[in-house]
């Protein structure tokens, strides 16, 4: 009956990673409602939207469709950034200008990787997180990681039923019975997954509840004004470029337009 332990196993990583995954949220949704809030002293500006809604890259990619616009920065639908102007507006363009380098010229993949990870958008971070609009980190990687074991979780049972069908030695007419008992932490692990997509979809994982409430309550952005166009790229990231050249310049490096 080799089967029946491959099947405990199935169930135990089931069992465990769903678990886990549970407690994870339920942790984090707790953590969440009692943080110490600390208010922001401001309405939030378009780089701090551009965090809740897609991280340290979109603020950075924010950045440089803004300099872009305003011609301080030349983007290359080649994949190309070059300074022009090396006055930055703020903290956030100084870090891209540093980013770029004396050359005055850089690939606007790494620059846009050097960018996300640079001081001025940590702190922009902390911020968010101290106000209780963005997730802590160390939530978010928490979260992650218990979303990847549950999946792994998934792909065992899968396995296990398979060797426990392909074993030489089991009884004839058992594969339903075996392949039914099999189903059942499969089942469990993809209804885990499931609900915690159904949770967080179409929500930002840089987000908290709160966070997104405010991202929830933006107008849509009109069309026109190069602020319009700077408010969807916060909100929808590079893809709501309508400039073919300027989006290409900006999707260069990269696998979404996010």
């Amino acid at each position: 009956m080799l089967w029946v332990l491959l099947l405990l196993v199935a169930w135990g990583a089931a069992a465990l990673t769903c678990i886990r995954l549970c407690l994870v949220t339920a942790g984090a949704a707790e953590r969440s409602h009692r943080a110490a809030r600390t208010p922001l002293s401001h309405e939030l500006n378009l780089y701090e939207t551009a965090f809740l809604a897609g991280g340290p890259q979109r603020v950075a990619d924010l950045a440089m469709v803004s300099m872009h616009l305003r011609r301080r920065l030349l983007l290359a639908r080649t994949g190309w950034a070059t300074v022009v102007d090396p006055e930055g507006r703020d903290e956030v363009e100084r870090t891209v200008i540093r980013a770029i380098g004396p050359g005055g010229q850089s690939r606007i993949a790494p620059l846009r990787a050097a960018a996300a990870a640079a001081d001025a958008v940590r702190a922009l971070a902390d911020r968010l997180v101290a106000a209780g609009l963005a997730v802590p980190h160390g939530t978010r990687t928490s979260t992650e990681a218990a979303v990847r074991a549950v999946r792994g979780a998934a792909v065992l049972v899968v396995v296990l039923a398979a060797v426990a069908l392909l074993t030489p030695g089991q009884e004839t007419g058992h594969a339903g019975p075996v392949a039914a008992w099999f189903g059942l932490p499969l089942v469990l692990t993809l209804g885990c997954l499931a609900i915690a997509r159904v949770e967080n979809h179409p929500y930002s994982p840089w987000a908290s509840p709160s966070g997104q409430r405010w991202l929830d309550s933006l107008p849509a952005p009109a069309h026109g004004a190069d602020r319009d166009l700077l408010a969807a790229v916060a909100v929808r990231g590079v893809g709501a470029l309508e400039d073919p050249d300027l989006r290409a310049a900006m999707l260069s490096g990269t696998r979404t337009g996010g």
